[in-house]
């Protein structure tokens, strides 16, 4: 059996803390994976800002309520599901995927959890594991299946080599060069022409 393992966020549907800092005016907010490679600093900066300016865990989810999968992206992953099951593997959180989720009629995820205590503060978060999306990727070698894994950041580099076939899906140039081996994509019609090629 063959599996495709997608990224969220960049892939199917918008940078959630680019909007937030659209949203807020908050520039630093816009930095994503694509810019700082370690996971753990980018999320210890982003809850320093959001404990800085009094952002909750509402005020994100209101943002989230407002977006829409990227154009294209519900058609493409509708006619991925045709063919096979998707799995998104996400560094996002449970509390901020739902309404995304709801929108391209809930493919499986796996992501991480936000700590929020009782006056709805972001104070932490739990990663499912540590590397999660390759250690997802090793699992299902280990249970007999093949994969392909597309991803637009440096947090998809692991998962992307671990896969029988990876792509990059809308990387950054910088991410490219420096990964050159790696096949890249920038439509929708190229990424599924990838997954059709590999389950055949």
């Amino acid at each position: 059996m063959k599996l495709v393992c997608l990224d969220l966020e960049g892939v199917l549907i918008p940078e959630i803390w680019i909007n937030v800092a659209e949203k807020t005016g908050i520039e630093e907010l816009k930095l994503t994976t694509r810019d700082i490679p370690d996971y753990d600093v980018l999320m210890n900066k982003r809850l320093g800002i959001l404990k800085e300016h009094n952002l909750k865990l509402r005020d994100i989810q209101e943002v989230i309520a407002t977006m829409e999968p990227l154009a294209g992206a519900y058609e493409f992953s509708m006619a991925l599901r045709s063919r096979t099951q998707l799995i998104i593997l996400s560094d996002t959180f449970d509390q901020f995927a739902s309404p995304m989720m709801k929108k391209l009629d809930w493919p499986t995820l796996f992501c991480n959890t936000l700590i929020v205590d009782d006056q709805d503060r972001i104070t932490g978060y739990k990663l499912r594991q540590k590397d999660g999306k390759r250690r997802a990727i090793e699992a299902f070698h280990s249970n007999g299946l093949s994969t392909l894994a597309a991803g637009d950041s440096y947090n998809d580099l692991t998962m992307i080599q671990t896969a029988h076939k990876g792509l990059f899906f809308r990387a950054p140039d910088s991410i490219k060069k420096e990964n050159p081996e790696i096949q890249a994509v920038e439509e929708y019609k190229d990424l599924l022409a990838a997954v059709n090629e590999f389950l055949d």
